[in-house]
């Protein structure tokens, strides 16, 4: 291979081509290897899979409204109940599955002993799902 001029001179002028050689050669190897190594890419294994025809069955939880008024009495879906009836429909509620969404609505002058035995009876039950609903505040 050449790589200049075949005169030889006092002073070789620079050579301003770019060889092109080895590229073409590095790019066709490369060709050679995707077109060899291609087929091996597709290869899939052929399994049959069950068909289902059925739905998911999604279950939404029941919401059970549960309110302390401001002289403590409490309220479970806007029924009048005591502390003992209110934990023992706790305890049938977390014992359902899904288990239900208790959302709890406090006034804000309720005394928060109130509250927290509540809480501490839905919690003794297994309820974990339990939202504290309240009014936005107007300016």
């Amino acid at each position: 291979m050449a790589f200049g001029r075949l005169e030889r001179s006092a002073r070789p002028a620079p050579m301003s081509d770019i060889n092109m050689t080895p590229l073409i050669d590095v790019m066709l190897v490369l060709l050679v290897i995707f077109i060899i190594t291609a087929p091996l890419l597709t290869h899939a294994v052929k399994l049959d899979l069950p068909k289902i025809s059925s739905t998911p069955n999604q279950l939404k939880p029941d919401k059970i409204e549960f309110a302390v008024d401001a002289a403590g009495q409490r309220y479970w879906n806007g029924e009048v109940v005591t502390r003992d009836e209110a934990a023992k429909r706790f305890a049938v509620e977390g014992k359902k599955q899904p288990q239900p969404e208790i959302h709890l609505r406090a006034d804000h002058a309720a005394a928060y002993g109130t509250v927290a035995e509540t809480l501490a009876d839905a919690s003794k039950a297994g309820l974990s799902k339990i939202g504290f609903v309240s009014e936005p505040e107007t300016r």
